[in-house]
């Protein structure tokens, strides 16, 4: 069976507010007589997601490169204390160099420039020569997470964080990183990557700023307190309700808060992800808000820049429509906004995918904005958006199949493509069917045997190998063991010497 699938055209933005045909709705009390409801949800979302809610503020909605580049240089250029900026990619490329030239002039005059990237993310994307020139020009550069020998499963943790914050009074949050994909071409010949920010101002740009002094502790000395508190702190300037979420590996602090709106919600839940492979527990969270009655939708990308994950992606669709999930594919070249919004209430902007990479194993930042005009102002984005679309449907048969039509041309992406977020969002649905498969606790969908059959293959030649070859895995394990055992001897030597250096001093 093809895991390709059938698409109807999305051109009518009647037919796209329209909800599909579903079970019978429940009949819900009005949001009005639910104060006490809506106390239990705040206090729980607060404890789920270690993100208080943070009243006084304004928040402004950027869409693609056009709104969020001109308001990030706009910031940089009037900042007068300090720049702090935390990017997974930024690349030697023109789209890069603007902003490596706008950092240069802040700190030439005297602006405190602090910058952050990600080894793995910035890796064949900027050339050691770009870095220095941005040190000799007086910007602090780190890199999160290098290769250390220290450390054999350290680059399993990514820096996956998009945000700027200026002079303690302005902060954006985001999904773009930097570079000419999110610009598009001066010409028109290539368009811009669909992406989607906000820009914060008021109390919570303090918490933007702390989630930047959290990362760049761990690549170093901590910002001075000093530093941190030169400022007055910023003063109320809007009326908008708001979490910042900084999550670090092992947290989830986001993967429970999307949990708990998939559950709470009660109209609708509309998302967009650009490396979507839910887990089992989110996929089901999503398929029984459905079955409940919510319209559930899902936009995603068609264009990637990493075709060979996509089949993966289109594997969890079935399951998704059987439940009345609507899936969406972006018909333009690259989809890499993450975003969500509920019932007209919640909304969430940011950098985290919904996959276990960005939920587990990666250091995000995202804003979670609880106002209805604010919400109403993405659910317009969206509707928006899915003009551009394309739905996924089931056709009479219950099965998926090829599209006919002009297919959009893949995402293009300069230098090396993607990152280590979409492999493991891959990886976890291969490992969901394979698990499914060997333990047989779900019922498994007839797209998912190609997986299977595919994985099998590849089994039994590796075994062929390993049969005439063994010492290509004995070899291999012999030096990750002797490695690891190493790493451990030294971290002991040093809790040793730190221990002894505390009791001479107290001596």
């Amino acid at each position: 069976m093809s895991d390709t699938s059938n698409r109807t055209d999305v051109t009518n933005r009647d037919h796209i507010g329209e909800t599909v045909e579903r079970m019978p709705r429940r009949v819900h009390t009005p949001y009005s007589s639910l104060s006490s409801v809506r106390s239990l949800a705040n206090q729980a979302f607060s404890r789920a997601a270690d993100a208080p809610l943070i009243a006084g503020n304004a928040v402004r909605l950027l869409v693609d490169a056009r709104e969020n580049y001109p308001a990030w240089l706009d910031a940089i250029e009037n900042a007068r204390h300090h720049v702090y900026f935390e990017n997974y990619i930024i690349r030697d490329d023109e789209t890069g160099r603007m902003f490596a030239e706008a950092f240069i002039l802040k700190a030439q005059e005297g602006v405190i420039v602090r910058l952050i990237y990600d080894w793995l993310g910035g890796s064949g994307k900027a050339s050691r020569a770009f870095w220095e020139e941005l040190r000799k020009g007086g910007v602090e550069v780190r890199c999160y997470n290098p290769p250390r020998f220290d450390s054999p499963f350290g680059w399993l943790s990514r820096d996956h964080r998009k945000m700027l914050s200026v002079d303690g009074a302005v902060g954006f949050i985001t999904g773009l990183c930097v570079g000419n994909e999110w610009a598009g071409a001066p010409d028109g010949s290539t368009a811009p990557w669909r992406d989607t920010g906000v820009e914060v101002r008021g109390p919570a740009v303090t918490q933007i700023e702390q989630a930047f002094a959290q990362m760049w502790e761990l690549t170093g000395d901590p910002i001075p307190e000093e530093e941190l508190n030169a400022l007055d702190p910023p003063q109320p300037a809007g009326d908008k309700h708001l979490r910042i979420i900084a999550s670090v590996p092992a947290t989830a602090g986001v993967f429970r808060l999307d949990q708990m709106v998939a559950s709470l919600a009660r109209e609708r839940l509309w998302l967009t992800d650009a490396y979507f492979a839910g887990t089992t527990v989110y996929v089901q969270a999503l398929r029984m808000a459905a079955r409940d009655g919510v319209d559930v939708r899902l936009l995603v990308p068609h264009a990637t820049d990493l075709p060979l994950l996509q089949p993966l992606s289109r594997a969890g669709y079935r399951t998704l429509l059987e439940a009345g999930v609507r899936v969406f594919e972006w018909n333009g070249p690259m989809l890499h906004a993450k975003t969500m919004v509920a019932d007209g209430r919640w909304a969430r902007v940011g950098s985290t995918n919904l996959n276990i990479a960005s939920w587990l194993g990666n250091a995000e930042l995202d804003a979670v904005i609880e106002d209805e005009a604010f919400a109403h102002e993405m659910e317009e984005m969206y509707l928006n958006d899915l003009t551009n679309a394309t739905e996924i449907v089931l056709d009479q048969r219950r099965r998926l199949r090829t599209p006919g039509g002009v297919r959009p041309r893949r995402a293009h992406t300069p230098g090396r493509r993607g990152s280590a977020a979409p492999v493991a969002a891959g990886a976890l649905r291969i490992s969901n069917v394979l698990g499914a498969a060997v333990t047989n606790r779900r019922t498994l969908e007839p797209v998912e045997a190609r997986i299977m059959l595919a994985t099998a293959v590849a089994l039994v030649a590796l075994a062929g190998i390993l049969i005439f070859l063994p010492f290509l895995l004995v070899y291999p394990v012999i030096v990750i063991l002797i490695w690891i055992a190493i790493t451990l001897i030294m971290k002991a030597n040093k809790m040793y010497a730190r221990t002894r250096k505390k009791q001479t001093g107290l001596a």
